[in-house]
């Protein structure tokens, strides 16, 4: 099948073409393997992409958008005297990839894939999806980045590779995304992801304007202040010609020391340094390596558990980023010559299922050899694909209220949605990541239950709830989930349904990315909590119809999941789960 990899870009947008038994290629536009995603609306309305939107953006540069992706939010851009809806803008940019494709195939191609930052939401993949439509792409699917470049890394290098998960460093033009992603026989799952908005290559663009600005401001303060603010044609004309310089210059000190920077007049050239670049990013690059070793621990990971760290983007060809994160991980980061393609070529190593809006993570199918265990020879069985659990809720109490459609039942699948998205995450691993073998707690290992199926450790965390509701040991829930026991109790509580999952052998870490994805209305709450002992953080959101808590302790992987429906149909707060917490289930 004829596949079309667009990885779309706040700077630059690069495309990869998979043609049936002729295997991959960059799909080069105007003689580049990138091809800017900026965008230029003419008067009659007819837009202009890439290089001929640059060119023509000299004629009049308030007709010119440089960054159409990271303006998602506003709905649309004035460009001169037009209007232009962002997925039009968007659309654009991704129909131009489709024409060159269609010139190397004759014919469209079966399957577009586009990429996207992990972190971004239904609305903003809502409008990716209407730019495709719009560009003529027939089947479209969306991928995270970071899943993609993960893909792409493991494709290359995975007989060399140390198992375990992969770490992507993904330093763009708009934003900065990490994320920790597990590999497996089944495909890649996103463990754990982060971002800064205020960090990319424009910005360190902006920062570098700032600093000479310092160097030749103090000659021509009003015509600097015109080049920062420009009034007319000109003035725009002279600041983008600026930052293009700027731009270039920040490339060149990857390679070398020091070069120079053409000034309009009447300034004088400035010369930078590396050394100046870097004690200008050095913070930034610092906040964003910091972010990655904590992404890393919230996926219950050590650096030295992981199969990688692996940079994408063109800012990471600078020196300096790899020797902070070397520094701050203890593992040096692996780049390749061209970082910019790296997702484009990972998104055809990601086999997807189905939509990107019916998924909580990737669809999976066997893409790298799994890492095994040494184990007695068995016969060999063909690779399945992950199962949702089998989970049969324990039956529910006697009870008008229990079998009516909106309470129970709700509640049942709604907490089976949850435990079925989660089980996607852990599906095909032979041991779990989240913890070292060698530092797990004792609460990772299997107890004596008693007869409702707790463990010394589980009772710990569930307080007073044995002693009040209807409890039950859950073998399915505990192999679903990968956890050495799990008990399930369900209970009424001031005109709701409740239900709620402990996990003893599962840390919270491992399920906090998917509760966070269960809540779609509003800002979710977390917070800390200490009692009896114990200390740990919680987590509590809303979705369309249920309030769903997440909590867990600190020193063990014990963690447990509620969900609550109103017996009413109308929906939950998130203030209201919060007090539930604090009142009711905190140990």
């Amino acid at each position: 099948m004829d596949v079309l990899a667009i990885d779309f870009g706040t700077s630059s947008t690069v495309g990869v073409l998979s043609i049936h038994g002729r295997g991959t290629q960059v799909v080069e536009i105007d003689g580049s393997v990138t091809m800017s995603s900026a965008i230029y609306v003419d008067k009659d309305g007819t837009v202009l992409v890439g290089r001929d939107a640059e060119r023509r953006a000299r004629l009049d540069p308030s007709r010119f958008e440089a960054n159409p992706k990271r303006r998602i939010d506003q709905g649309a851009l004035q460009l001169g005297d037009v209007t232009l809806p962002i997925a039009d803008a968007f659309a654009a940019v991704l129909h131009r990839v489709g024409e060159e494709a269609e010139l190397l195939l004759q014919r469209p191609p079966a399957q577009v894939r586009v990429s996207h930052p992990a972190g971004w939401g239904p609305e903003r993949k809502q409008i990716l999806r209407d730019a495709a439509l719009k560009a003529g792409f027939g089947t479209t699917l969306l991928i995270p980045e970071p899943v993609a470049a993960a893909a792409h890394y493991a494709s290359l290098d995975h007989n060399h590779r140390p198992p375990g998960p992969i770490a992507v460093y993904d330093l763009g033009a708009g934003t900065f995304d990490c994320a920790v992603v597990g590999v497996s026989a089944q495909g890649f799952a996103v463990l754990a992801e982060d971002g800064l908005p205020d960090l990319g290559s424009l910005d360190i663009d902006q920062a570098l304007l700032v600093h000479i600005g310092r160097e030749v401001s103090h000659s021509e303060p009003a015509q600097w202040q015109r080049i920062l603010r420009p009034q007319s044609v000109s003035d725009r004309r002279t600041r983008r010609s600026l930052l293009q310089d700027v731009r270039d210059a920040k490339e060149s000190l990857s390679r070398h020391q020091q070069t120079e920077i053409p000034m309009p007049e009447p300034f004088r050239d400035v010369r930078v340094s590396r050394m100046e670049l870097e004690a200008l990013v050095r913070p930034s690059f610092l906040r964003s390596a910091e972010l990655l070793a904590t992404t890393i621990r919230r996926a219950g990971l050590a650096p030295a558990h992981l199969g990688g760290v692996y940079l994408v983007g063109g800012p990471s060809r600078m020196p300096l980023l790899a020797s902070l994160l070397a520094n701050q991980l203890r593992i040096t980061p692996t780049t390749q010559d061209q970082p910019e393609t790296a997702v484009a070529f990972g998104l055809h190593h990601v086999p997807a299922g189905g939509e990107d809006s019916q998924l909580t993570v990737p669809a999976f199918a066997h893409v790298a050899p799994p890492v095994r265990r040494q184990q007695p020879s068995v016969q060999q069985q063909p690779p399945r694909r992950p199962q949702p659990p089998r989970w049969t809720p324990p039956q529910p109490p006697p009870g008008r209220d229990w079998r009516k459609p909106t309470t129970y039942g709700v509640i049942v699948l709604a907490l089976a949605a949850i435990v079925t998205t989660i089980v996607l995450l852990s599906a095909g691993k032979e041991e779990p990541v989240a913890v070292a073998p060698e530092k797990r707690p004792a609460c990772d290992q299997a107890g004596r239950k008693d007869t409702q199926g707790f463990t010394d450790c589980l009772r710990r965390i569930a307080a007073v709830i044995p002693r009040r509701d209807d409890c039950r040991d859950a073998p399915d829930a505990a192999a679903a989930m990968g956890a050495t026991s799990a008990v399930t109790c369900v209970f009424k509580n001031e005109g709701a349904s409740n239900a709620i999952n402990y996990y003893q052998g599962v840390a919270m870490t491992a399920l906090e990315d998917d509760a966070r994805r269960q809540m779609t209305k509003g800002k979710p709450v977390e917070g800390t909590w200490a009692a009896d002992g114990l200390r740990g953080r919680y987590l509590a959101g809303v979705g369309k119809r249920s309030g769903v808590v997440l909590f867990g302790t600190e020193d063990a992987p014990v963690s447990a999941m509620l969900v609550s429906t109103r017996r009413d149909g109308t929906a939950r707060t998130t203030q209201e789960m919060v007090d539930f917490f604090t009142a009711q289930l905190k140990p």
